[in-house]
């Protein structure tokens, strides 16, 4: 654990003991107020460019982050998560605080989990593996397929999944590459192929369904996770879509839900969160003004006009931001806006098959082994990490 600390936080040579405290980024917190609460200027801020400024929003209440101190308590660096693939790096340079965007060091896990029902599939994997995760991902996956209320004590439950860790902990999202329940001797397979959820025939399971949000001109600027700009030496991220449009276009709901937030959220300019379907939540941003009479927690359907396109926050012209998000994640808008249930076929259906029976043999293999679960460790939210001269 301190070699992967000391790798990420790039220490430098200091001689005295420092320790690392993990955090939780606190709900209504913006990366200004962070830089107010810790007496750091706030040109650390203001010297960003506009890009930057904006992925600053991003930061998720509840996200864990890691500070790095000396022994008498001084702020040395800090770590700071966006998405899952860029972070926010706070450090020390020539005696100033600098922020720079940078890559998260990632490991990826393959695992393999089997067990009978006991209670419920969610208590049963939670008990299991401890990882509320992947009990909420499997649940988002079998939703509407059976009912798992009707399954009985001794009915089989396999997953194979991805896990990654960042800092020797889990970080981001599971994904469940194929789960199986067999009750009644009948297998029930739900697998993960190319953005989307599949029963064994091919058939597309997303229930969940957006439309466009806003009559467009064109998309000034698409969803990228994790890119390096060649001429500005910096990296680049845009969790959302960029939809160019004149000021005062309506702006409707992409779904229906309850609205979470209406207001100012900072360099996003005035925006309103929607959560949707329990898991899902959508963002939009650069807003000039809402609906009349919108406030934090009434319902919208789909299609009703929530706010207006605008130039708001740091925008560099009229269009509107459009954030995608499942369970806090910054997922790309168009893998799901007007993308209808559906089957797949020809070659498509082919390369399912087979990519679906190499899982078939790999849960088959699970069920017959007997390796225990592996379970998550409670860890500790700080942690002393010693630093000698030489």
């Amino acid at each position: 654990m301190a070699k992967i600390i000391a790798l990420l936080f790039l220490f430098l040579s200091i001689a005295s003991a420092s320790y690392v405290e993990e955090l939780k980024w606190p709900k209504g917190e913006t990366f200004l107020t962070f830089l107010e609460k810790n007496h750091l200027p706030s040109s650390i801020y203001y010297t960003l460019d506009k890009e930057e400024q904006e992925l600053a929003a991003e930061i998720v209440a509840g996200v864990k982050y890691q500070v790095l101190k000396s022994e008498d308590n001084q702020l040395e660096q800090v770590l700071i998560p966006i998405g899952e693939e860029l972070q926010m790096h706070l450090k020390k340079k020539d005696d100033k605080f600098v922020m720079e965007i940078t890559p998260i060091i990632l490991q990826s896990e393959k695992r393999a989990l089997a067990i009978e029902i006991r209670n419920s599939p969610y208590v049963d994997i939670l008990n299991a593996t401890n990882s509320y995760g992947l009990a909420n991902e499997f649940a988002q996956s079998f939703k509407g397929e059976i009912n798992l209320r009707n399954l009985q004590k001794g009915d089989k439950l396999v997953l194979l999944y991805q896990q990654k860790r960042r800092l020797g902990k889990p970080f981001g999202s599971i994904k469940i590459d194929v789960s199986m329940i067999e009750t009644a001797k009948k297998r029930n397979y739900i697998y993960y192929y190319k953005e989307n959820y599949y029963d064994a025939k091919g058939q597309e399971l997303t229930s969940f369904l957006l439309a466009n949000p806003v009559n467009y001109t064109r998309v000034s600027s698409p969803f990228t996770q994790n890119r390096w700009h060649p001429i500005l030496q910096k990296y680049r991220a845009h969790l959302g879509i960029d939809y160019a449009a004149s000021v005062g276009t309506p702006v409707k709901a992409a779904g229906n839900g309850k609205v979470l937030f209406v207001g100012e959220k900072g360099g996003y300019g005035n925006t309103i969160e929607v959560s949707h379907d329990s898991s899902y939540k959508t963002l939009y941003a650069h807003l000039n003004g809402f609906a009349k009479g919108l406030r934090g927690g009434q319902g919208v359907k789909q299609g009703q006009v929530i706010g207006y396109v605008g130039n708001t926050g740091l925008s560099s012209g009229p269009h509107l931001h459009f954030g995608l998000y499942r369970s806090n994640v910054a997922i790309n808008p168009a893998s799901v806006v007007k993308i209808a249930k559906s089957a797949l076929g020809g070659n498509e259906l082919k390369a399912f098959i087979n990519y679906t029976n190499e899982l078939k043999q790999k849960v088959e293999n699970a069920l017959e082994s007997d390796t225990p679960p592996f379970k998550e460790e409670n860890f500790n939210l700080a942690y002393p990490f010693e630093q000698k001269q030489g």
